[in-house]
């Protein structure tokens, strides 16, 4: 089932990047451009899977339109994007219901990562496969195929690879990685480049133990982070 997404935010060109990006990501969004709309869009039954949330708006501002949401006891995920980056206000956002805060500039490719733990933690994920041309991925157990052969991976080497396949053609910086992959946990970020030089390895002899050429790569753009890539271009 495809996730359905409230976008509000009232610029233009911001609106469009992200909807763009979102929709390309397998997404329905559905546009707000100021905190009427979004009242109108959220009334009961609304059927949202979760809500990207500027606070900065005309009419009502977010924190209106986020307060008004909840007071209905309507539960649906809401995400903040905004400019007001203060400590108080993420508090004050969060206090009234936000299930997390995001400010501006951000990088999509974190945005997406962000938006997708939403997703999972509240049941509302997709449930398709990930898929980079023959890499194939189920998002709920992490069970990952190449060209149809099971990928031997351990629970660390299945979070990165699903990261980094919900995030197609972007780059995924280091940071990220160590974020959804090692959380709390007190390893530094040299545990990111020994965890993808392992899964690297694995999808590298995977292909070469069916005599295939390496369809999926993981590319390293340095200062930016990985992407998985295809040096044949046929994903």
């Amino acid at each position: 089932m495809t996730p359905r997404i409230l976008l509000v935010e009232d610029t233009p060109d911001i609106a469009l990047w992200l909807g763009t990006a979102l929709r390309q990501g397998g997404m329905a969004v559905d546009f707000a451009t100021d905190g009427h709309a979004a009242e109108r869009c959220l009334q009961p039954g609304h059927g949202f899977d979760a809500v990207l949330l500027d606070l900065q708006l005309p009419g009502p501002d977010g924190l209106s339109v986020l307060q008004a949401l909840r007071a209905r006891g309507d539960a649906v995920p809401v995400l903040i994007l905004t400019a007001r980056a203060s400590v108080p206000d993420r508090v004050l956002g969060l206090n009234m219901g936000a299930d997390d805060y995001l400010p501006k500039p951000f990088d999509l490719s974190e945005l997406e990562a962000r938006l997708q733990v939403l997703l999972r933690r509240h049941g509302r994920a997709k449930t398709t496969a990930l898929r980079w041309g023959p890499l194939e991925m189920q998002p709920e157990n992490g069970t990952a195929q190449l060209h149809g052969q099971v990928l031997a991976l351990t629970q660390r080497e299945a979070a990165a690879l699903r990261v980094l396949l919900s995030s197609p053609q972007r780059t995924v910086s280091k940071e990220q990685l160590h974020s959804e992959v090692f959380a709390e946990e007190a390893a530094g970020l040299d545990a990111v480049e020994v965890l993808i030089y392992r899964l690297r390895k694995k999808l590298e002899s995977s292909a070469a133990s069916h005599g295939r050429p390496a369809e999926v790569v993981i590319t390293t753009f340095r200062g930016m982070g990985y992407m998985l890539t295809s040096p044949s271009g046929s994903a």
